[in-house]
């Protein structure tokens, strides 16, 4: 029997250890601020109102898995961003080895673990403030002024515009008031690091109302590059928040917004971590070829934190936009519109050799991204019947120009060694400067009607059905030309084609010109049904059946090659992935609603679920989309927390997730089974042994009945707060010490698992210590008090040599916090 644990994060931090986190300020409705649901002031009873549904209610009304974490506890945990939140979140997985490549998933499911690819939909929508953020890439940003986040779990396509098939991270920021108030945060600690964070609200006019935040950090980076003898992995984000608010009346307000937010760290490098057998020949494999040109990394443990890279690094970040929300209260209802505009613009350099090497010398692939959203929605509640409908539409476009290029040391790495001088791989000018220009283009345009009912049928019983009609048409345009040292472009066909000279075969091995337009359009419609019933007044059980999708998927990155180096142009297109999830949970309160446990038990099953793939080429190091046959997720999760006292509040989360490719045929090997004669598909991968060098190799693998990656079996988090009134400088207040800690077993870094991406299970353990009044909060804090080496991904090299490279976690970090309010 799978068992599985989870505690809600909305426990989490001094959100819960404080009392004055459940007195009245603590559970006013975010969206909000001036409102306040009656009956939930006592302090005894934990309330926390979500608007997951798009109506203010609490979360233990809810009946679908929720996680809820207050902003409050977001900074005293020292998560400022949802790649951080995870350690509070069980269930959420992020990965991520630059901002565009990071995969946000629910369960283990949303995003395509590896490289990212524009031509798919993410699986775990983000909203901020109501508004769709379409990339990734938002996730590495800190939050600005965050009243509390939630995260909702499963399908989502019949309340929010942008249809989801793992779940939505639902973030609400702090809203212009009619009262002045104001808060300032200064964190500093070791590694350089600097937090700042300030926020101004208040009137103008009796009608209209404003709020300003601004927030920053810089952090010296976590990895030593010993080539450019600079700290690098560095972390520099600003960002800066606007809002109006017009209020004529109580029926009626109108919200203008807009926000700006820029990294520039110099990042994203890795270190060298292990190298394993493939079915190479032994003098093309890592350990020889890296004789060969007398090359010794600095170190060959990661957790000395060296590395050698030689290309330059940049994580160039900008995301923005502005958006505007109207409220009109008619009759028993409220009307919604959200109209919003959202730019992305990324420069990015990398080293994707993972060496010190001149092997690819750049590798960068800039984006820009307009995208536009308009949602009209209108929520009904009557004594009997509740429903939301609403109309979506979406448009988006990304440029992308993409440059690699080979370097000085390419030829003599990627071609078969030999010791004739006059052999190409021995004559750098074979393949150094050879150069890869992509330019491409994505235009996807989306439309979508969808609602929920919400039927009292009694007092106790609530069914609740949901539709979603959804329309999406994506195209794109992708075309790499290839050119020598000389600038000349090269042609890899039988005969050169016009303004091309005909390439060498050893140049043609490494990078092929390509031209694709691949278009599509699909509609779908889709459904949940949602039965709960609530058996006592704290205790709230629920069944919940969704049909939902992911829609098509184009590849944007270049297609992969057939057995004889063509073009597979039959790869253009992604098949729409069918889910069907079921869940049903149990919701409860107990003494004297100081306690809260809840239970939920779900199984997700996806045809055609879109997988990223990389067969280890350098023309598609960036990977392709795939479908895989079909895959499952399911587990068992449980949620506890207690507040004792006015003086001790704890929580403890755990989680089971038992995420699997239930069938995948076709899927790239992992790299102990690549590299040697190729043979046909469909040959079962064989995990009993590393590669066999030489051995017989099948072009893909049938992985099925292995864990998807990125997912750890089991994931626990904790929390626990004690104070105790003081008075220090003639100043009342509370002392107090908190702890919070998290777990998550092993789990695999290679969309094919490999016995060489393993990695390993770890515990992080964080404290804080210090003292509050009225209006001021002082506290020291440790963050991985104990040091624990840890690895947060790892990246197979392309050209299957087996080096595994990757990213190490931070070590202990420490230092203080100050924060005011007026």
């Amino acid at each position: 029997m799978i068992a599985r644990f989870l505690l809600l994060a909305s426990v989490a931090g001094a959100s819960i250890i404080t009392p004055n986190a459940f007195a009245e300020d603590a559970v006013q409705p975010p969206a909000d601020g001036a409102e306040q649901v009656a009956g939930q002031t006592n302090v005894r009873g934990d309330v926390i109102v979500v608007t997951a549904r798009r109506r203010q209610e609490t979360a233990q009304e809810v009946p679908l898995a929720i996680s809820v974490v207050r902003g409050d506890s977001i900074e005293a945990t020292g998560n400022f961003n949802i790649v951080k939140l995870q350690q509070l979140a069980p269930t959420l997985q992020v990965y991520t080895t630059n901002p565009r490549n990071t995969s946000v998933n629910i369960r283990g499911l949303g995003v395509p673990f590896g490289l990212t690819s524009d031509g798919f939909e993410q699986g775990v929508g983000i909203y901020v403030d109501d508004v769709y953020n379409s990339r990734v890439a938002a996730a590495t940003f800190d939050f600005l002024d965050v009243a509390q986040v939630e995260v909702l779990r499963g399908p989502q396509g019949t309340l929010y515009g942008k249809n989801t098939t793992a779940g939505a991270i639902n973030i609400t920021t702090n809203q212009p008031t009619f009262d002045f108030e104001g808060r300032a945060e200064l964190t500093v600690g070791n590694l350089n690091y600097k937090q700042a964070k300030a926020a101004v609200s208040g009137p103008l006019s009796e009608t209209i109302a404003a709020r300003i935040a601004v927030a920053a950090t810089t952090r010296r980076g976590t990895l030593y590059n010993v080539t450019s003898q600079r700290w690098i992995n560095e972390q520099d984000n600003l960002g800066i928040r606007g809002q109006l608010l017009f209020k004529p009346n109580d029926d009626f307000s109108v919200t203008l917004s807009g926000d700006y937010s820029k990294q520039d760290p110099e990042c994203c490098g890795t270190t060298f971590v292990r190298v394993g057998k493939t079915q190479r020949p032994l003098n093309r494999q890592y350990d020889a070829l890296a004789a060969a040109q007398g090359y010794v990394v600095p170190s060959r443990n990661p957790y000395d934190r060296l590395t050698d890279l030689d290309s330059n690094l940049n994580a160039g970040n900008k995301i923005g936009g502005v958006s505007a929300k109207i409220k009109w209260d008619v009759g028993p209802g409220t009307l919604t519109s959200v109209t919003a505009w959202r730019f992305w613009d990324w420069k990015p350099e990398n080293d994707r050799d993972f060496t010190g090497l001149s092997i690819v010398s750049k590798s960068q692939n800039p984006s820009q991204q307009d995208q536009y959203s308009q949602e009209f929605r209108y929520n009904y509640e009557s004594k009997d019947v509740d429903f939301v409908v609403g109309l979506f539409g979406f448009k988006q476009r990304i440029d992308t120009q993409g440059t690699e290029q080979q370097g000085d040391d390419a030829a003599q790495w990627s071609l078969a060694p030999s010791t004739d001088p006059t052999n190409p791989a021995n004559i750098p000018a074979t393949l150094s400067g050879l150069t890869a220009s992509n330019t491409q283009y994505l235009k996807a345009d989306s439309a979508a009607l969808f609602g929920q009912l919400s039927w009292k049928v009694t007092d106790a019983l609530t069914i609740q059905p949901g539709v979603r009609l959804n329309y999406d048409k994506k195209s794109g345009f992708y075309q790499r030309v290839v050119t020598n040292a000389q600038g000349q472009a090269i042609s890899c066909t039988t005969v050169a084609e016009p303004g091309t000279i005909k390439g060498t075969t050893q140049q043609c091995g490494v990078y092929q010109p390509q031209v694709s337009a691949p278009s599509d359009s699909a509609w779908n419609f889709t459904y949940d049904f949602n039965v709960n019933y609530k058996v006592a007044r704290d205790v709230l059980a629920y069944a919940t059946y969704a049909k939902s999708f992911k829609t098509l998927g184009i590849n944007q990155n270049g297609l992969p090659l057939n057995a004889d180096n063509s073009v597979n142009y039959d790869a253009s297109t992604v098949k729409p992935e069918s889910v069907n999830h079921y869940e049903i949970g149990l919701k409860t309160q107990f003494w004297d609603r100081r306690a809260t446990f809840n239970l939920t038990a779900f199984r997700t099953e996806i045809k055609n679920f879109q997988a990223t793939v990389n067969g280890g080429q350098f023309g598609t190091v960036r990977g392709y989309l795939a479908n895989a046959e079909k895959v499952r997720s399911q587990g068992i999760e449980a949620d506890f927390k207690v507040v004792a006292s006015d003086r001790f509040t704890a929580y403890a989360n755990g989680a089971y997730t038992d995420a699997q490719y239930k069938k995948f045929t076709n899927a790239p090997c992992p790299p102990e089974l690549s590299g040697g004669t190729l043979q046909p598909s469909g040959q079962p991968a064989d995990y009993s042994q590393p590669g066999v060098p030489g051995a017989l190799s099948p072009r893909q693998c049938d992985i099925s009945g292995q864990d998807l990656p990125g997912v750890s079996k089991w994931a626990f988090s904790y929390g626990a707060e004690y104070n105790i009134p003081v008075t220090l400088l003639a100043k009342e207040g509370q002392a107090y010490l908190g702890v919070d800690g998290n777990y998550r077993s092993h789990w695999n870094s290679n969309a094919s698992p490999s016995i060489y991406t393993e990695v390993k299970g770890y515990a992080l353990t964080n404290f804080r210590a210090g003292f509050r009044g009225e209006w001021f909060d002082i506290f020291g804090w440790v963050r991985n008090a104990f040091d624990v080496n840890y690895i947060e991904n790892l990246q197979v090299a392309p050209g299957n040599t087996g080096l595994i490279a990757g990213q190490v976690g931070d070590p202990q970090t420490w230092g203080g916090t100050i924060k005011v309010s007026f």
